[in-house]
Formats: structure tokens, sequence, C-alpha cells
């Protein structure tokens, strides 16, 4: 198959949905969707995400020192795509939503308690990277519903429906597809020694 050169730009499919919970220094309460981020180290477990000094997010995170990282399933892809689409400085997104704002018991942050589950994290780094500034948040804590917990007690990918949105080129939401194999196992058959 003929490859072909692209111009250098922001793709690497699929993006997580995040909505990336805050509190403005007037303890108000918002929620940013973020898709450029994912988890960057295990010892100190840590998520990061990746944000425009624009957005109201960006100057909570460093006000509040905090932020919460939640998994929308499914079921939240209308809110997850609104929350996207407004200001958290005009709007109120967890009334627009219908979204209920709880307070973190781990950090000063909200997450949204109809996610299937978030994570509670305190900032740890943050680094300008030209447009955006990557902030890496050390994961103190995991709110998760029980219904959506796996054999070994920690959140299932399938349980929780979570979404990805199909960046650039395909500006789609999309729902976890079909499992294809065993992770550390699958690939045991291409070994030849």
């Amino acid at each position: 198959m003929k490859k072909i050169h692209l111009d250098p730009d922001t793709i690497l499919h699929p993006h997580p949905v995040m909505l990336v919970g805050t509190y403005g220094a007037d303890g108000k309460p918002n929620l940013m969707t973020a898709s450029w981020g994912g988890i960057c180290c295990s010892d100190p477990p840590c998520v990061a995400v990746s944000l425009r000094e624009a957005t109201l997010t960006y100057h909570n995170i460093l006000h509040s020192q905090a932020f919460t990282v939640g998994v929308p399933s499914r079921k939240h892809v209308a809110a997850a795509d609104y929350i996207g689409l407004v200001s958290g400085r005009d709007h109120d997104k967890f009334r627009d939503t219908g979204l209920t704002a709880l307070q973190s018991e781990r950090v000063q942050a909200p997450l949204a308690g109809e996610l299937p589950f978030s994570l509670e994290c305190r900032l740890f780094q943050h680094h300008k990277l030209g447009l955006h500034t990557i902030f890496i948040g050390e994961i103190l804590g995991i709110l998760a519903d029980e219904d959506v917990l796996g054999p070994i007690g920690l959140p299932d990918i399938e349980k929780t429906q979570a979404i990805l949105w199909g960046g650039l080129g395909n500006n789609h939401y999309f729902a976890v597809g079909e499992e294809l194999g065993e992770a550390f196992s699958v690939g045991k058959s291409l070994k030849t020694s």
C-alpha cells in the first residue's frame, strides 16, 4: 500500500474524552471537556491533561493546585460535548447538563457524581509547550461506582462504557469496541524463541 506524507498536525487516534473538574477563585465548580491527555507515570501515579491558557480550567488549576478527571460513559456523550462547547465563564455547566457537583474528599476540586469514575488529582507539575500547557496531576484517589468495577477491583473498560473522540479528520465520538485479545499474551504466538 502506498504511504502518503502529511503535514505535521495533532493526529493520534483515538483521544480519550475526559471531564476536568475545577473550582474557580470564586468557589464556583466548573467542568471542561479535554481529550489531549492520559496516564503519564506509574510511580507516583499521574495523569496529564494539555490545556490552553485561554481556558478557565487552566487558571482554576493554577489557583487551586488540584483537579479531577472524570470519565464519561456513552450515556454522557451529549453532556460531554456541551461542556466542550461553552465556557464556564458564561455558563453553569453542572446546572445546564444536569450533572451533580460533588466535592472530592481528597483534593480541592469538584467531580460529576453521575460519571462512572473520576481521578482525584493534586497538581504535581506543569510545563508550557507553546500554545498548550501540560498539567500533571498526582492521582491521590479514585472514586468509582461499584457496578463498574472489574474482577481485580478497578474500573473495567467494558463496564464504564468510556467514550472516545475521533480527533481531527473524524470529528465524531465513538464507543469502546470489541475485545481483541488479552494484553501481554496475544502477541506470544509471534515469539520464535
